[in-house]
């Protein structure tokens, strides 16, 4: 059987990759064989394009060789991790995807949309069966990011207009796109937002 590919989106500090974990944990005590990965990284060559891009002074790329970076970090997590786990059957978990390049390099500084999406079109040419946005107001989600800070908080220190800008792109991508989006509400306690997780994944998995 082919397996199920889901991706988890959402400004920084919404509570992505807690969640992505409480899923997999539920889904293999329901039997479900589960790849939990992550964007940028997942493979071991995207893993090293992650410390470029998350790293260091925000002013350190423009967002068009971001674009570029993220795209060639996507491309090797799909050979290597994403496509090998669905030819299995598995469940692959992903913690961002492609719609965080759509919104973080080709929305909020300028309009690189079309650059995004042809890209992707040219050397993805992938999209997850169901994508759960996790949509928190962006100052709460800059206070949880930055309470955790560690050293890959380059787009957080990108501030909050930036995450704002985020926010909005998101929820945009998602109204153009009702058939493969659920908007989780982020703010709750994070087991109130993992039963509302369980339950949008559990009917796509029926």
């Amino acid at each position: 059987m082919p397996g199920l590919f889901l991706s988890l989106e959402g400004i920084d500090g919404s509570g992505k990759s807690t969640q992505g974990r409480l899923l997999a944990e539920a889904l293999r005590a329901l039997g479900h064989v589960v790849t939990l990965t992550r964007e940028p990284g997942g493979s071991a060559g995207a893993e090293e394009i992650r410390r470029l891009v998350l790293e260091g002074d925000p002013d350190r790329w423009s967002a068009e060789t971001e674009i570029l970076l993220f795209t060639a970090a996507r491309r090797d997590h799909l050979e290597k991790t994403i496509r090998p786990a669905l030819s299995r059957g598995e469940v692959v978990i992903c913690d961002r995807f492609a719609d965080s390049t759509r919104i973080f390099q080709g929305v909020t500084r300028g309009d690189l949309r079309e650059t995004v999406n042809r890209l992707h079109a040219l050397m993805i040419g992938v999209e997850p069966d169901l994508t759960l946005l996790f949509d928190l107001d962006p100052e709460q989600g800059l206070s949880r990011a930055t309470a955790r800070r560690g050293h890959e908080m380059r787009f957080e220190d990108m501030g909050l207009e930036f995450q704002t800008r985020a926010r909005a792109g998101f929820l945009d991508l998602a109204r153009a796109h009702p058939d493969r989006f659920r908007i989780i509400d982020a703010a709750p306690d994070a087991e109130t937002v993992a039963r509302a997780v369980r339950a949008a994944v559990l009917d796509a998995l029926t």
